[in-house]
């Protein structure tokens, strides 16, 4: 092998876009070309860094945290008191300081954000791929069925499921994450009718590898992208059912720090009298979902090979610079 030829195959080893090289380049892009997905990653953070270390009584220091102070404490001589330097956002009608309030509604937030997604994440993908693998009539049976799944109106649903189960932040995990995972299958069997025609399926199917191992293996890595921004889409679906709920009293209980609830409540009897009772959750909710929207679409440019400057555009590119090179 001549030395133009050895230089010529170690160039096209190292560009050869491996996983780390590809998350490298979505970021990059993500800072460089999105700047709206940025503003929405710095929200995100934001949301997740005041859930974290609302206080840090999980390492047996309650007095320490972003919170100033518990979100139940009661202050009664300085009730629906306005925004001070001792309370900056205010108090509410029990004399408890709303910016404690609303970090600690950031926690709340973010697990029914992050777990409800999840298990919706994992039931939609589980019926959607088997859906769409085995085909035939489990998959007109599964299909029909999710049809009808959908066909009832969402919040409708949810009240009627609530109702019946009782508030509870459990109960509201279980409800969010199974309503949402049946309905979004579709979505991923989507994804796999798109990919199980092709030749790398067939031939691991012609040395008989088995269904699980296909669908585990070959089929939901080759996925994973699109399904990374369906959960950043789901987050705040499920954020916003959930303070749907709240403000509706089917959410969690008092005195638990709900930004609906909040709202809700002491927000809405005191709306004239204590406007920011009302302000202050409500922005916070404003802001946590556009910067969760905001992420997501970002997401879905980047990572969504039907768009242009997607994950299609991005390995084209690599193939052209190594020909190039070489």
């Amino acid at each position: 092998m001549s030395e133009q030829e050895r230089a010529g195959r170690a160039t096209e080893t190292r560009d050869e876009p491996g996983r780390h090289s590809f998350w490298v380049d979505v970021a990059n892009r993500l800072v460089r070309q999105k700047p709206l997905g940025m503003i929405g990653l710095v929200l995100v953070a934001a949301l997740f860094f005041a859930g974290v270390f609302a206080d840090l009584a999980w390492l047996g220091l309650p007095d320490v945290g972003l919170a100033p102070e518990g979100y139940n404490v009661m202050h009664m001589a300085d009730r629906l008191t306005g925004p001070s330097s001792e309370y900056p956002l205010g108090t509410d009608h029990l004399g408890r300081d709303v910016l404690s309030r609303v970090i600690h509604g950031a926690r709340l937030s973010m697990i029914i954000g992050v777990v409800a997604t999840a298990l919706s994440l994992v039931i939609s993908t589980a019926i959607g791929m088997t859906s769409a693998y085995i085909g035939g009539w489990f998959d007109l049976l599964v299909q029909r069925f999710v049809d009808a799944w959908i066909s009832f109106p969402g919040l409708i649903m949810l009240i009627t499921l609530m109702a019946i189960l009782g508030p509870g932040l459990l109960t509201i995990l279980l409800v969010l994450g199974v309503f949402s995972g049946i309905g979004g299958g579709r979505f991923a069997r989507s994804l796999v009718f798109a990919i199980k025609e092709n030749m790398y399926v067939k031939a691991v199917e012609a040395i008989g590898a088995g269904r699980a191992r296909i669908l585990l293996r070959h089929l939901l890595p080759n996925i994973m992208p699109m399904l990374i921004v369906l959960f950043t889409i789901g987050m705040g679906a499920n954020i916003m059912a959930e303070a749907s709920l709240s403000f509706l009293g089917l959410g969690l209980p008092p005195p638990s720090p709900s930004w609906g609830s909040m709202i809700s409540g002491e927000g809405r009897a005191h709306m004239l009298r204590a406007p920011w009772l009302a302000l202050w959750p409500g922005l916070a909710l404003t802001l946590a979902i556009f910067g969760i929207n905001m992420l997501g679409d970002a997401l879905r440019d980047l990572l969504d090979p039907r768009l242009r400057g997607g994950v299609g555009s991005y390995r084209i590119q690599k193939v052209k610079k190594r020909h190039i090179q070489a």
